[in-house]
């Protein structure tokens, strides 16, 4: 063969080998780069949701009221797991199962939509870290398992259950309403601040892109985790809460009945709150004790789990004197200084309401600090006589349409769930129980003393209290001061200033008059040395069983830092348990001690006392329309 021809071949030969590799090259380039399809063919794609830290919770000065704890969920892919042929003993003994346990974990109703063989379903939950870490340095030997950590809540002070709430699983119904964020498994505020703020505190899911083998190991990133999304945390919370004085209210609640609600006046921002009896919040965070402590906690017949602070709806008793007596004086219907004599009762046909001894009733000051029964159901009768004895309804309307206005027999606005309205009776009840135009004041005389048909919540009582120390306006009570980083509105309605029809100056004379009752009227137990406290008590009758306390006060007298209502169930007098402990928060906040041997004995007294064995199995918060009409308070 010649050299030309050697050439020649060699030349084509070397062609032909640049081409075929220029082709291979290419292929894999296709095959890698633009075409997947034979990736598809080794692997499968899965997006694994990456989970937000749920937002912090503080009180008002930044001490930490809930954080967040690490769940471990273990899940499981039926093919994948049946594929790989596991060493099932060997991962029984990490987890402490059983072969038959395993196999009962495993075997699911396929024929449920909401499992499939070929996608993860939850195969153990709510694993406490320190019994995954052990099993999960061995996870890679197991395909077809993988983990998903889940941020659940911790509390480190044991305060505020009715408040802080608590996370529960979603429910089908909460998935199918927003699909978009929720699947099986995840956790969602079920009550308090974590469900009225669910949204600011959930934050935002993430998602990571992976290809796994046909044996559910993780091969590489999707796209080199071009399409990885990274989790957003929620906002943090700044509640309203002062952590102290939430403590000290509680721990003067404990073994008593009732509520208690503080409010900055001058913001509406809820200091404290307590509803009595309570219980420790941890006990309610996800693990596996929980559904046994929610039972029990349910079947407690001292309730708990119910707010009273919102929902209980009580007859207020002589603190609505203070409320009343704002309204007659803006409609003209007595004046300030307008004096009356007390015979011992209020009297009208056959209707008779008792009074208790008192000093002279010269003006509304006075009848205040007495709490003159005669003098308030007067004061009643010329609001609902005010177009005529003949016509109760204008009056009537009229009376309603002003409470409305101090938040009574509608729903405030609180920034947690739960709140009821309590019961202000209109025209449409009387006319139901009497017949249209049968009916006159005296058939409800009782509302001009706090009883009767009458019902307002804690929370309203607080707020009542609020409008007073303010001089006629209020801002709606609300729990959260500000959500760190967050720069929507969400908080815009709690700034706006709520308006009363009553104006400004008819207030100096309720407040004068409840600052009377602490200096030397019904409320004397209250007083504190150097602190100008106003407040007014109340008995509420209780036809089953022992008289109900309650309190509202506010100080100092002017610029008020605090308002307070205080309602503790079968105690007896106003000033028997109310007045106390009302007194001795105001101390706390404005003071942050007690001083005196007097007030320490007081506290001690008011700490130690155990009313719960003297409640009646009926409790007045069910009752509606009390018969009884005495009141001595």
């Amino acid at each position: 063969m010649s050299n030309d021809l050697f050439q020649s071949r060699y030349k084509v030969l070397q062609g032909l080998v640049v081409l075929i590799g220029v082709v291979l090259a290419f292929r894999c380039f296709q095959l890698q780069i633009w075409d997947t399809s034979y990736q598809r063919k080794q692997s499968f794609r899965q997006i694994i949701t990456q989970y937000p830290s749920r937002g912090l919770i503080y009180d008002r000065n930044d001490s930490l009221l809930i954080y967040n704890l690490a769940l471990y969920d273990l899940q499981a892919t039926y093919e994948s797991v049946k594929r790989s042929n596991i060493d099932t003993a060997r991962f029984c003994s990490f987890l402490g199962l059983s072969p038959l346990q395993f196999s009962t974990l495993m075997e699911k109703d396929w024929t449920d939509m909401r499992f499939s063989k070929r996608k993860p379903f939850d195969f153990m939950t709510k694993i406490e870290p320190d019994s995954f870490a052990r099993f999960e340095e061995h996870l890679y030997e197991f395909p077809g398992f993988e983990s998903v950590i889940r941020n659940v809540r911790g509390y480190p002070v044991n305060i505020g259950a009715h408040i802080l709430g608590y996370i529960s699983e979603v429910s089908p119904k909460q998935i199918e309403k927003n699909k978009a964020f929720y699947k099986q498994g995840d956790y969602i505020g079920a009550s308090g601040l974590e469900m009225a703020y669910e949204v600011q505190l959930r934050g935002k899911r993430g998602e990571k892109h992976v290809l796994k083998d046909k044996w559910g190991k993780i091969q590489s990133r999707y796209k080199n985790g071009s399409m990885d999304k990274a989790a957003e945390s929620g906002y943090d919370l700044v509640s309203s809460i002062d952590l102290t004085l939430q403590r000290y209210a509680e721990d003067l609640m404990k073994n008593k009945i009732g509520a208690l609600v503080a409010i900055e006046p001058s913001t509406g921002e809820i200091l404290a709150m307590v509803s009595a009896p309570t219980y420790d919040p941890n006990i309610l965070a996800i693990d596996n004790k929980r559904g046994n402590a929610f039972a029990l906690l349910s079947s407690d017949s001292t309730d708990p789990l119910f707010n009273r602070a919102l929902m209980a709806q009580y007859p207020p008793g002589s603190i609505f004197k203070t409320v009343l007596a704002a309204i007659v004086l803006q409609e003209g219907a007595m004046t300030h200084d307008e004096s009356l004599s007390c015979p011992g009762a209020f009297t009208f046909g056959n209707l008779r309401i008792g009074c208790h001894g008192h000093g002279a009733i010269t003006n509304v000051e006075s009848a205040i600090q007495y709490s003159c029964n005669n003098y308030f159901c007067n004061t009643y009768k010329e609001i609902i006589n005010l177009y005529g004895y003949d016509f109760p309804e204008k009056g009537m309307n009229k009376l309603v349409e002003h409470l409305n206005a101090f938040g009574l027999g509608r729903k405030i606005g609180i920034d947690i769930p739960g709140e009821m309205m309590g019961n202000i009776p209109t025209i449409e009840y009387f006319d139901k129980r009497y017949g249209k135009g049968r009916w006159r004041f005296s058939n409800s005389a009782s509302i001009g003393i706090g009883q009767g048909e009458l019902q307002i919540t804690p929370l309203q009582m607080a707020n009542l209290t609020a409008i007073i120390a303010n001089r006629g306006f209020f801002y709606i009570p609300h729990f959260a001061k500000e959500f760190k980083g967050d720069k929507s509105d969400v908080l815009k309605r709690f700034k706006e200033k709520q308006f009363t029809k009553v104006h400004p100056r008819h207030f100096e004379h309720i407040v004068d008059g409840m600052e009377k009752v602490v200096l030397a009227g019904t409320g004397s137990r209250a007083m504190i040395s150097d602190i100008s406290v106003c407040g007014k008590t109340g008995t509420v009758e209780n036809p089953h069983g022992i008289d109900h306390s309650t309190f509202i006060a506010f100080a100092p007298k002017e610029n008020p830092k605090i308002a307070i209502a205080v309602y503790v169930e079968n105690s007896g007098y106003g000033s028997s348990f109310a007045a106390p402990i009302a007194s001795l928060m105001i101390e706390k906040y404005l003071k942050g001690e007690i001083r005196g041997e007097a007030r320490k004995a007081l506290e001690t007294s008011m700490m130690n006392a155990n009313l719960m064995s003297k409640n009646p199995a009926q409790s007045s918060i069910r009752l509606k329309n009390p018969d009884k009409t005495e009141n001595i308070d």
